[in-house]
């Protein structure tokens, strides 16, 4: 059973279409980016334990349902991944944000952790790493590497626009990951970029180049 599952809701289709524009301003990115992220976790978050409460209505006693078991950590891959946390927040206000930082090492070409901030309990909790992109996949699989050596043990990964070679990489180093995604795009360019993609998801998010 295939691990990556393409969220290809119509409401996420049109906002990616936005976002990938190239006249869509920084303001209008951030927006947009955040409000994806909110449907995809609609999503990721469909098979979160349940339990059985008893509540009061203005009425009368009722069961209901209510979010049980392991607790949510969203843990972004810097910087861009940061884009997507708020929308997912709206959603899961509960959960306990991380921060991945790390680069590769162009002589060795083994990946540097410059930051890494985690809840305590991260080993308890079910983890949702963000980033928008997912082009080599090298960051991806080294950040979950990563979160695996702190404790970590059940992570799922999410992200807009991913190339299938990304999808692949990470599949590779961690086949127990569920991969979420709002588009498998074509394929990666000689310089690493996403085609069709966005370009530069950090640059649009904050401005910069």
């Amino acid at each position: 059973m295939s691990r990556v599952t393409q969220i290809a809701h119509p409401l996420i289709l049109h906002k990616l279409a936005l976002i990938r524009d190239k006249n869509t301003g920084s303001k209008d990115f951030r927006e947009l980016v955040e409000e994806v992220a909110m449907l995809m976790a609609y999503e990721v978050t469909r098979d979160l334990q349940l339990q059985e409460v008893e509540i009061e209505t203005p009425i009368c006693k009722a069961k209901c349902k209510m979010l049980a078991g392991k607790k949510v950590a969203i843990v972004p891959i810097l910087r861009a991944g940061l884009g997507m946390v708020d929308g997912m927040l709206k959603l899961i206000p509960a959960a306990k944000v991380g921060h991945i930082g790390l680069y590769r090492d162009e002589k060795t070409l083994k990946p540097v952790e410059y930051f890494c901030k985690l809840p305590q309990d991260i080993g308890e909790r079910d983890v949702i790493v963000t980033d928008p992109m997912l082009a080599t996949g090298g960051s991806a699989a080294d950040a979950i590497t990563l979160l695996k050596n702190k404790g970590a043990k059940h992570i799922r990964l999410m992200c807009l626009i991913s190339a299938p070679e990304g999808i692949k990489a990470v599949m590779d180093a961690h086949p127990d990951v569920d991969i979420y995604v709002g588009s498998i795009d074509e394929k990666l360019s000689e310089d690493g970029y996403i085609l069709p993609g966005l370009g530069d998801a950090g640059d649009r998010l904050y401005g910069t180049k």
